[in-house]
C-alpha cells in the first residue's frame, strides 16, 4: 500500500502490547527534537531510560532507524539500542553486533566539494559528510532555501547519487537500501522474527518504513503535523511520543 492523502485526522495510537511487538523508532523529530545543527542533539536521561526499559521489556525487539551515522546514534542514545539502521538504511547493525554497510558511491567526494562550494555563500549553510552520503542543511539559512534545494538536485543529477529530502535538509546518498529495507531485513533476524512490527517516524524519509510495516500487518505512527502518509496513527511531537512509549511500559 502506498502513501495516501489524509481526509480525516489520524487517531493517536493506544499503548503497545509489548509481548507481541517489534518496535522501530526514528531518531530526529521522533525521539529527539530537531536541532538547528545536527551536532546539537545530545543524550537525554529520560530518553535513555525509556529506551533501556523498552529494550528489556521487548526482549531486544527494539531498533532505531535513522539518517544519522551509526556512531552518532550510539552517541545520542548512549549505546542503549543494539539494533540500528543508520544513514537511511545503508548501514545495518543487527542485534548480535554484526555490521553491514553498502560500499560508498565513487562520486561522493565530488558531491561534497560542490556542496561545500555552495555553502560558502552563507555561514548558516552546513555540509555534513557521513561516509556513505553528504547532506546540505539550510535551517539556519532561510534565504537560501530555494537555491540549496536546486543545488542538491543539480548535484544529484550530475553524480548519480540518490537525492534524499528531509526537514530543511537535502541529502545525497549512495543508492541502496532504504529504511523500509532495513526493517524487512531485521524482521528476518532474531529476536524480531514473528513479532508485529511498529514503526514511528516523522518525515518523508520514514515513508518506506511505514509501508514496510504495513505490508507485514503492522502499523506506522506519524510524529508531527498532518500530511500524506502511509501511517495509520499520529502523535503530535517528541514529548507526546515519549509519553506514549512510557505508557506502554
Amino acid at each position: 500500500m502506498g502513501i495516501e492523502e489524509l481526509t480525516i485526522a489520524l487517531p493517536a495510537p493506544k499503548p503497545l502490547s509489548l509481548a507481541e511487538t517489534a518496535l522501530f523508532l526514528d531518531l530526529d523529530g521522533t525521539l529527539a527534537p530537531i536541532a538547528a545543527r545536527p551536532q546539537d542533539v545530545r543524550p537525554d536521561p529520560r530518553r535513555t531510560s525509556v529506551l533501556q526499559r523498552l529494550s528489556e521489556a521487548l526482549s531486544g525487539r527494539l531498533a532505531v532507524i535513522s539518517g544519522r551515522t551509526l556512531e552518532d546514534v550510539d552517541r545520542i542514545l548512549e549505546g542503549r539500542v543494539a539494533s540500528v539502521a543508520a544513514v537511511h538504511g545503508l548501514v545495518l547493525r543487527t542485534h548480535d553486533g554484526t555490521v553491514a554497510a553498502a560500499p560508498p558511491h565513487p562520486a561522493l567526494p565530488e558531491a561534497a566539494v560542490r556542496l561545500r562550494d555552495f555553502a560558502a555563500r552563507d555561514s548558516g549553510l552546513i555540509v555534513e559528510e557521513k561516509g556513505l552520503s553528504v547532506a546540505l542543511h539550510y535551517r539556519l539559512a532561510q534565504p537560501q532555501v530555494e537555491a540549496a534545494e536546486r543545488c542538491a538536485r543539480e548535484v544529484a543529477a550530475a553524480t548519480g547519487l540518490t537525492l534524499q529530502p528531509g526537514d530543511m535538509v537535502r541529502e545525497l546518498r549512495t543508492p541502496g537500501p532504504t529504511k523500509g529495507d532495513s526493517i524487512d531485513r531485521l524482521m528476518t533476524t532474531a529476536p524480531f522474527v514473528g513479532a508485529r512490527p511498529v514503526f514511528v517516524g516523522d518525515d518523508e524519509t520514514d515513508e518506506h518504513g511505514f509501508q514496510a510495516v504495513r505490508a507485514r500487518g503492522g502499523m506506522g505512527v506519524l510524529v508531527g503535523g498532518r500530511r500524506p502518509t502511509a501511517a495509520r496513527f499520529r502523535l503530535n511531537g517528541v514529548e507526546e511520543t515519549l509519553a506514549w512509549l512510557e505508557a506502554s511500559l
